[in-house]
Formats: C-alpha cells, sequence, structure tokens
C-alpha cells in the first residue's frame, strides 16, 4: 500500500497482522490500536470503547487508523472517533473513502481538472505521468442520454377499452420519424410484424421457452432487435456529446486508478450496486472495508450491502480523488431496532414504506441511522438496499446495515467465489464489522433509539375510488359495507340497505354464477412502479403454485391479466417454475406496457355486463397498478382497488372483496375442504430462498456478463477515436472540453497569503443565498454571457445544450456564475443577474464586471449576510467565483460545507464579529477594501479590514485546523496535491 502523503515522523504506528488460517492477507488490527504504546490495561479499555460503538462508526475508526500520517488524519482524530459517545456533534473528523463514484456530468470537471494538473506540472518541470487520482474512481457515463425520440410503449389488447381497433396508437415524436415495424423470427403461429395496434395472439399460444433476453416480442416472447428509437436516441447522445465521450475515452487510457462506464451501460446508483461494489477491498492482499462517496443522490443504496457510503458534491469528491480526507462532524448514530415477525400478508414494499413514515417521523435528518435487532434478518438485502436508498425522504445521511449472513448469502447468489466470502467473513469478524444473529453478541450504543415492531405492520390496499384511501386488508370486509352505506361521494355508493345484499343470476360459459355487491370482475397483476420488487411478484407466483395445487380456481367471468414490466420479470417467473401456475388461474401474460391501469382493458363480457347493470351491482376491479378512479378500468366497475400482486391473486380467488381472510375461505380444494389464505400465502423465507437462488443468481450472472459485453462489446464507444498521449491535445476550438486556469500560478513552494488591496464588491447580497443562485445550472438563457460566448464561437441556441454538460469547460461555467435570473444584489434592487461596475459606473452582467475589473488588475470580494451557500454541495459554487477573481467573501455567517469548499479552491472566508453586519458597520458595498494577512495564520484569528472612507473593523477568518491554512497559503486543494508531484 503506497500513501500519497506518507507519514513523517509521526509516532503513532498501526499494528498490521495476518488473518487468522490466511496467513498471506494482511491487515490493520484496530482492536490493538496504538499496540504496545498504550500498555495493557489502557488497549482492553480502548477495545472495550470500541465494542460499544456503532458499526458505522467502527468504519470511520477503521479508516482514521489505517490512514493516521501525522498531518491530513492525525492520532487525535482515531481517539476522537473511538470516544465518539462523548465527542458526536462537538468534533470534526477526517474521513478516507475507499473509493469514489461519479456520474458523468459531476464527473467531467473532476476529470479536466486532472488533465489540467498533469499540463501544469508538465510546465513546472515535473512529470505529468505521476498525476493520477490517489483513490478508486469509478465514472458511468449516464446523464448524457436526452430522449429526442419516442413512441408510445402500450401494447393494446383487441379493441382495448372502445375505439377503432383498426387504427395504430403509437404516437411519433415531433421529428415525425415513422416506427419500424420489426418481423417476428418465424415462429409458428406468428401472425407477423409486431406493430403498434396490433392484435394480440391468444394467451393460450404462449411459448413456455422464454428467453433470457432484455428485449421481447410483447405478445409473441420472442427476442427482437432493439426498437428504433432506443438505437436513435443513443446515435443522438453519441453525436451530441462526442466531444465529452472522446476525452472521457482519453482518461480510462491514461489515468492509472480511473474506470469509466461507458454509455448504454447503465445508471449510475445501479451499477455502483450490482457491479463495484466490493464489500471488503483487497488490493496485495492487503485488506480493507469498502466505503464510496459519489456524486449521485442514491449512493447511500450501498449501505444495504454493509457499505460505508453517502452522497457529497463535486468538490469533496474531488478532493478524495486527490488523496485528501473528507471531513465531517462526528454524527449522532440513531439505532433503529427491529423486533417482532412481519404479518405474513405484508410484502417488502410495505415494510419498506412502513419503516420510511417511522424514520420520517423520528427526526433523524443529517445523523447515520444504523439497524439492529432480530427482525433485521427478515429483511432481503433487496429490501435494504431500498430502505437505505430512503435516505432522502426521512433526512439521514445514511441509512447503515452492517454484514451479516443474509447478505453473504446475497452475495454468493449474486457470484462472489467461496473463497472470497471465506476471507471477507474472516477479516469482518476481525475488525468487528460483521453483525451477529446470537443472542450473547452485544449490540452498539446509540445516540437514541427508535423501535419498530414489524409486528405492527399490516398489509393495506388503496381504494375504492382514490390511491390515497387506504384500507387494512383485515378490515376490507368492513370497509367495502361502509363504502356502500356512505353517500355518494369520493368513497360513498349509497346503496340502499335492504340492496346490500341482492344477487344477480348470469350464465356464462355454460354455467350459472351470481353476481353481487363486492364482486370481483378485473383482476390484473401489473409489475410497475413500487411492485417492480422481485419480490411481490415472486410472491404472486409462488400463492397462484399453492393455490392450482390445493385445487383452488379463479372463476371464468373474471376478466385476470399479467402485465410484466418488462422481458426480465418475465424471464424470472419462468426460470422460478410459476409461470404456468399464474397462466393456470387465468394471469397470462398480455403484454409489457401500460395495460389495465389506464383502461387498457378489452370490454367484459356481455353477460357480465349486462347483469351488473341490471342488478345496480357495485362491481370490482383489483390492480397492483397506481392508477384507480372511479370507472377507469371499465365504465360498469365502480369499484377499483390497488393491491400488492400476491393479493390481486387472492382476490380473484376468492372472487370477491367481502371477504375477512382470518375467517372465511378462499374456497374449497380438491376434497372438498375449506382453503383459507394463510393455508396458500407463501412465507418470506420461501420468497427469499427463490429470489435469490433463482432470480437474483440470475440476474446477476447475466449483469455481469452484460457489463463485460457492453465494456468490450459497445459498438460506438470502441469506434470513438481518442488520443493516448500522456497530455490531453486541447482543442482550442471546443466548446465542451476546455483547459481550465486554476494552476496558471503554480510553483513549488507556497507563499504567505498575499494582502487583498483596494478590492472592489461584486456582489452585495442578502441572507441565504444559496449555491444555487452562485453555480450554474439547468439550460444556457439566450440573454446570458454563456450565451453570448457560444454565440461567438458559431452555436445556434439549438447547440447551447445546458450548463450541466458543459462542465467541462470553465469559460461557460464562468460566465454562468452568478448568473441566476433570481439572484439579488442590494446595487440593482431587484432580483437579476446584473451588478456595477463602479470605476465606470455601468451595470453589466456579473460575468462581464468581473472580466473588467481583471483586466483593471482590481480585486475583487463579496458581501453577504447569513447562511452564505446554503443548499446542496455544488463544485462550480466555488470554483466560480475563483475564476471570476473572488478573492474573499465577508458574509455573517456560512453553510459549512460551502465554507470549506471556498478555502478548498483558494477564497478566504471571514466572517463579521458577533452582531456585526454591513449595517451596523454602516458599509455601502460602494467602497474598497483593504485585507492584511499576517505572515502566519492560526485558526479562527481576527483580522482587520480597511475602507477607502477610513474606516477599520475587524473579522474573523474562519480557518478551523492547521490544514484548513495549508491548504490556503498553497491556493487551494488542486494546487497544493499538484505541488507534490513536482
Amino acid at each position: 500500500i503506497t500513501f500519497l502523503f506518507p507519514p513523517s515522523g509521526s509516532p503513532y504506528q498501526p499494528v498490521i497482522e495476518a488473518l487468522e488460517n490466511y496467513p498471506q492477507k494482511k491487515f490493520y488490527n484496530v482492536s490493538k490500536f496504538g499496540g504496545a504504546k498504550y500498555g495493557v490495561a489502557l488497549t482492553e479499555l480502548l477495545c472495550f470503547a470500541l465494542d460499544t460503538l456503532p458499526y458505522s462508526i467502527r468504519v470511520l475508526f477503521e479508516s482514521s487508523v489505517r490512514n493516521c500520517d501525522g498531518f491530513l488524519v492525525k492520532e487525535t482524530d482515531a481517539m476522537n472517533i473511538l470516544d465518539w459517545k462523548t465527542k458526536q456533534n462537538n468534533v470534526e473528523v477526517p474521513f478516507c473513502p475507499a473509493r469514489v463514484v461519479l456520474q458523468d456530468f459531476t464527473g467531467i470537471p473532476a476529470m479536466v481538472d486532472f488533465a489540467a494538473m498533469r499540463e501544469a506540472v508538465r510546465n513546472a518541470g515535473g512529470d505529468p505521468a505521476k498525476v493520477n487520482p490517489a483513490c478508486p474512481t469509478d465514472l458511468t457515463v449516464d446523464h448524457s442520454l436526452q430522449i429526442d425520440f419516442s413512441k408510445c410503449a402500450i401494447q393494446n389488447a383487441p379493441n382495448p377499452g372502445g375505439g377503432d381497433a383498426q387504427k395504430p396508437v403509437a404516437k411519433l415524436s415531433p421529428l415525425k420519424v415513422q416506427p419500424r415495424k420489426v418481423p417476428c423470427r418465424g415462429q409458428a403461429g406468428c401472425r407477423g410484424p409486431c406493430g403498434a395496434g396490433e392484435a394480440a395472439r391468444s394467451p393460450g399460444q404462449f411459448s413456455a421457452q422464454i428467453e433470457n433476453t432484455p428485449i421481447l416480442c410483447p405478445f409473441h416472447l420472442q427476442p427482437v432487435p432493439e426498437p428504433e428509437t432506443v438505437l436513435k436516441n443513443q446515435e443522438m447522445e453519441f453525436g451530441r456529446n462526442r466531444e465529452r465521450l472522446q476525452f472521457f475515452k482519453w482518461s480510462s487510457k491514461v489515468f492509472k486508478n480511473v474506470s469509466i462506464i461507458p454509455p448504454e451501460t447503465g445508471m449510475a446508483h445501479q451499477v455502483n450496486l450490482e457491479y463495484l461494489s466490493r464489500v471488503v477491498f483487497e488490493v496485495k492482499d492487503f485488506l480493507y472495508p469498502d466505503s464510496v462517496v459519489g456524486t449521485d443522490s442514491h449512493t447511500t443504496m450501498v449501505n444495504g450491502l454493509g457499505i460505508l457510503g453517502w452522497g457529497v458534491g463535486g468538490i469533496e469528491t474531488e478532493a478524495v480523488m486527490l488523496g485528501m480526507p473528507l471531513t465531517l462532524t462526528l454524527p449522532e448514530v440513531v439505532g433503529c431496532e427491529l423486533t417482532g415477525t412481519a404479518s405474513p400478508l405484508a410484502t417488502s414494499i410495505d415494510i419498506v414504506v412502513s419503516i420510511t413514515k417511522h424514520l420520517k417521523q423520528a427526526d433523524v435528518a443529517g445523523k447515520f441511522v444504523e439497524f439492529f435487532g432480530s427482525g433485521v434478518s427478515q429483511l432481503s438485502v433487496a429490501d435494504r438496499t431500498t430502505i437505505a436508498n430512503m435516505c432522502p425522504e426521512y433526512g439521514a445521511i445514511l441509512s447503515f446495515f452492517p454484514v451479516d449472513n443474509v447478505t453473504l448469502k446475497h452475495l454468493k447468489h449474486t457470484g462472489f467465489e467461496k473463497a472470497k466470502l471465506e476471507v471477507m467473513e474472516a477479516y469482518l469478524k476481525a475488525v468487528k464489522l460483521f453483525r451477529s444473529d446470537e443472542s450473547s453478541s452485544r449490540e452498539p450504543e446509540y445516540s437514541q433509539v427508535v423501535q419498530i415492531s414489524l409486528s405492527s405492520i399490516i398489509p393495506y390496499v388503496s381504494g375504492p375510488k382514490r390511491s390515497q384511501d387506504r384500507v387494512a386488508v383485515n378490515n376490507m370486509k368492513s370497509d367495502f359495507q361502509a363504502c356502500l352505506n356512505e353517500k355518494s361521494g369520493v368513497k360513498g355508493f349509497q346503496i340502499a340497505v335492504e340492496k346490500q345484499n341482492d344477487t344477480v343470476p348470469v350464465q356464462y360459459e355454460g354455467n350459472e354464477y351470481k353476481l353481487s355487491h363486492g364482486c370481483i370482475v378485473i383482476a390484473a397483476v401489473i409489475s410497475c412502479t413500487n411492485n417492480c420488487n422481485p419480490s411481490v411478484m415472486l410472491a404472486a407466483g409462488l400463492l397462484a403454485k399453492k393455490a392450482v395445487e390445493a385445487g383452488l380456481v379463479v372463476k371464468p367471468y373474471i376478466r385476470t391479466s399479467l402485465s410484466p414490466g418488462s422481458g426480465m420479470v418475465t424471464h424470472y417467473l419462468s426460470s422460478s417454475g410459476v409461470l404456468p401456475y399464474l397462466s393456470k388461474l387465468g394471469f397470462e401474460v398480455v403484454g409489457y406496457g401500460c395495460s389495465t391501469c389506464v383502461g387498457n382493458t378489452a370490454p367484459l363480457p356481455e353477460a357480465i355486463r349486462n347483469a351488473i347493470k341490471q342488478g345496480d351491482i357495485i362491481a370490482c376491479g383489483v390492480l397492483s397498478g397506481t392508477k384507480n378512479f372511479e370507472g377507469r378500468l371499465c365504465d360498469c366497475v365502480r369499484a377499483n382497488y390497488l393491491a400488492s400482486p400476491p393479493l390481486v391473486v387472492a382476490y380473484a380467488i376468492a372472487g370477491t372483496v367481502r371477504i375477512d381472510f382470518e375467517t372465511e375461505p378462499l374456497g374449497t380444494g380438491f376434497n372438498g375442504e375449506s382453503i383459507y389464505l394463510r393455508d396458500i400465502w407463501p412465507t418470506r423465507k420461501e420468497l427469499h430462498a427463490v429470489e435469490e437462488e433463482c432470480v437474483i443468481s440470475a440476474m446477476f450472472k447475466e449483469l455481469k456478463e452484460k457489463m463485460e459485453a457492453r465494456m468490450k462489446g459497445n459498438k460506438r464507444w470502441n469506434l470513438l477515436e481518442a488520443p493516448e498521449s500522456t497530455l490531453f491535445p486541447w482543442d482550442l476550438k471546443s466548446t465542451y472540453i476546455r483547459c481550465p486556469s486554476f494552476f496558471d500560478k503554480l510553483a513549488k513552494e507556497p507563499v504567505s497569503p498575499q494582502p487583498i488591496e483596494n478590492a472592489h464588491v461584486l456582489l452585495y447580497l442578502g441572507d441565504s443565498v444559496t449555491t444555487d443562485h452562485i453555480s450554474p445550472a439547468g439550460s444556457i438563457a439566450r440573454s446570458s454571457a454563456a450565451a453570448k460566448y457560444l454565440t461567438n464561437k458559431g452555436l445556434t441556441p439549438r447547440e447551447f445544450n445546458s450548463y450541466g454538460a458543459r462542465r467541462g469547460n470553465d469559460a461557460v461555467m464562468t460566465r454562468g456564475t452568478f448568473a441566476n435570473i433570481k439572484l439579488l444584489n442590494k446595487f440593482i434592487g431587484k432580483p437579476a443577474p446584473k451588478t456595477v461596475h463602479f470605476p465606470s459606473g455601468q451595470t453589466l452582467d456579473v460575468f462581464e464586471a468581473a472580466e473588467l475589473y481583471q483586466k483593471e488588475g482590481i480585486p475583487v470580494i463579496i458581501l453577504a449576510g447569513k447562511k452564505y451557500g446554503l443548499g446542496s454541495s455544488r463544485d462550480w459554487a466555488a470554483k466560480g467565483p475563483f475564476l471570476l477573481g473572488v478573492k474573499a467573501v465577508l458574509a455573517e455567517s456560512y453553510e459549512k460545507v460551502h465554507k470549506s469548499q471556498l478555502i478548498g479552491i483558494g477564497i478566504a472566508p471571514l466572517q463579521f464579529l458577533p452582531g456585526e453586519n454591513p449595517s451596523t458597520l454602516g458599509l455601502t458595498g460602494r467602497e474598497q477594501f483593504s485585507i492584511l494577512f499576517p505572515p502566519e495564520l492560526s485558526p479562527g484569528m481576527t483580522l482587520d479590514i480597511k475602507t477607502s472612507t477610513g474606516k477599520v473593523f475587524s473579522v474573523i477568518a474562519l480557518f478551523e485546523n492547521d490544514m484548513e491554512i495549508t491548504l490556503y497559503k498553497y491556493g487551494g486543494s488542486l494546487n497544493f496535491v499538484a505541488r507534490r508531484f513536482l
């Protein structure tokens, strides 16, 4: 293991040991923190303290031990983490993640900075080939796809809901590109081209052998080429973003520690979770925990695998890539104790939504959440990653599930080798990062504990007219009865009491049936939105299997259907062996698109329709979709309920919603015995077993094959030309990629902080100026400075693209800084991206004024009120002002992360003394300001500012530690690291 900043004279030497039973594997034994230095008694005390730490804090501790160098990470940092119980919320600690995940919008400025750093190091006499990210970095190109071509994905059944069945329903894009009709591949009985609006084959003709392919003919389940819309959008993506993609390809060739995931592969958070996650890193037989920071808000998903990770801003990730730690306030950790056993009818979705709701009410914002208790083992990894991904919903930084036996079993099914899993388990137990279900194991101590009983989580359905009207399944019968009694409205149907038990006989297919209020006539299993979780679709299939084996049937007049969200859903239903049983109950695959929930249901049999109208029956539809408005499914079906897929099958078998599943049977079996729902409902253990063995295993095997194929067989990416030179050949005509000027003053030795003399105020801002006000974002306005620049380069407004796409061009991004139309500059008096250039008295765009100041050699500062830099972390909220020539920001208070980012780019964050502000000091902002820095700065020191009017006042320099002072002296983190390469 090599350190970018090797320990120099630090008295602290961590203990490196061989892993028991694996002598070739080495690791830092955090249980022996400090080694013989502290003596036996204190070492035992420290070990006891480690046992009480939350697992997520143990990851921070291991990182501090492993990366302790006496400068960036100090011994006191490790001790503070170990003393988490008393130091939480009171100290800042460094954290060195094991890797970084980027998406292309936020990744391109980071890679451009590394390319520019190579240029600067070469110009200063160094070896540019040495400039590489110090931390493994994966960049997924997934944000550049735009929908230029589209067509309706709905594949209709014959005459779905009325209208002319002969007319195609495909919606054409504005460019009028006609969708290509692709013939099926000669399967027997095929009716020809699979065009939109074509009649479906009868369900009985579906092929039993379903090929494992992501794109299938919606009606014949045979592979077809990629849709024309996909191909055309991909072609447009490569054409529009060619320069950026060529730069990424160059980066993948020349930079060590960088992996580029090309376009058309997948979304960043999914690739991170399913392909990039290691759980335990192993580098040259050295082991340490996987951890990650990323610029994608879904980075928190990996905590469900026991990998500590969360989303941060561009500057933070770039700092980690440079080999520097993140700095965070030692967080509170809320322990979420899961107890009890979930209701057998509760699905994964019920559990995830309920836990999310509890955490939202528990005030966990800005804290770590960690799960423990006997109920944790009942959650599959899919459940855990979904809960972890919901962090933005309840405001936590992350939600951590320590690695346990459930995790290892999941990893086994995703393709991890047995030997690797054995080493992983042994290592995690050695460093006390493995959670055990044994009752004797000690639970960590937490800042507070939120208890959630899984037993209290019960399944719900929604209806009968609105999706927000939730009904507990065990109250369904009584609730429907109440709806019959209520006046007509959002829930009521106002049926006279004497008519509520009426029945209407109907002849159908030679048999007589009786329809009554609450009878089900439509039952649709749809894998869409929240029901795309494999477990709920498998639950429907396993329930169908048990029902058929028990002799239960669905009445033939009920319009049943199965509409998977993709060919993959059909594949795992088929591979798990449940698809034939669903078919036996009438749930045949009807296609791959929106169907029942948008009203695309074939008309009910005429006899059924007539009976419903004759008796004024409140007939019901049950579906696992998202829409259930009155009459939406069919004009004669007035009550519609949204339910989980297995409940749709259960209600279809029962034939009515007026049933109490606890006390009333679904029907009778082969031998005439009563069959209850509890008799056929699959247990969570059964579900997890099938999901892991039949679904997860196949899906991950296919995923890895696809990833490797995409990486090697991506034709457009492979044909894309890119240079292989050590230095990037900057194209001066490029409007996407440009060498930034961050390193123009790079020197081998740092200089003392230079005074800021006679600076003008570029902007005089009020309170709560956010990073959205500062940073360029969204589309490029035609009247903006960036638009003028691009127009002068020969581009038309149609070719401007967005600021996000042009993050690799500092000229565009600098012009977009403070270009927000909602920016309120007190010099202007109204919202506008304008300011006053005081030497000339002109009112100009912010960039134009800054450009004039720079030409005149006049430094500029910013005056602001409280909470400057509020909002999401954005790298250009610091980079942009720096390139505008801003030397310092003087504010009443700062958002902490943004303050650190200003230092990291080389801007001094200064703060008024308590109780003071521009108004109390009599400042107008039209003065010139001079700030003298002493040769030696110290954290939190006071500086004097003198104005051109003769006023002198004091401010606080918000440097909180020696590291921040060092970074500022070097001109920011980029220059600090660049000098290390000289």
